[in-house]
């Protein structure tokens, strides 16, 4: 009894550090690298977007958006974001191997007023088990196929042939 009590307190801790320990590696074509915890992202400048999820009821997602992340990494965007750069993309990557890509434009401001964010709250609560720390979220998309939870990893890079 007293070894399955044992057992049951450090899966409960291992299991409550791990939201806590994640971090999301910012690499790839950028000038500044980035490893951002939830203490870091905690301290960013947040916005709300309102958007339905797969279970088609709306919710009110908070986080960071995208590019002030990747403006912080160094990435070309805004007037810098032309020529030879319009081929850079992102690619993000979750905890279970699952991938997503946007071309930068479709994450600037000077080419959509559309705000994509890495959540990291759904109405006000922290987001559940399996589905964070992190989530990306993207409002006015049909299908939320590109809403990639568990973020780990966004790399920034040139398409090529």
């Amino acid at each position: 009894m007293l070894y399955k009590l044992a057992a049951g307190l450090l899966i409960s801790a291992f299991m409550a550090t791990t939201a806590f320990g994640q971090t999301i590696s910012v690499e790839g074509e950028v000038t500044t690298p980035l490893k951002l915890s939830v203490a870091d992202i905690a301290k960013m400048k947040k916005t709300e977007v309102t958007a339905a999820d797969r279970d088609g009821k709306t919710h009110r997602y908070s986080g960071v958006p995208v590019t002030d992340i990747l403006q912080q990494a160094g990435v070309t965007l805004g007037a810098q974001l032309r020529g030879e750069n319009m081929a850079k993309y992102l690619l993000v990557k979750s905890g279970d191997g699952y991938e997503v890509l946007f071309s930068l434009a479709e994450l600037d401001a000077a080419f959509t007023d559309r705000v994509v964010i890495l959540a990291d709250q759904v109405d006000g609560k922290p987001l559940p088990d399996g589905k964070g720390p992190f989530r990306i979220v993207v409002p006015g998309e049909k299908k939320p196929a590109r809403w990639i939870w568990e973020v780990t990893t966004m790399t920034v890079r040139f398409a090529k042939d």
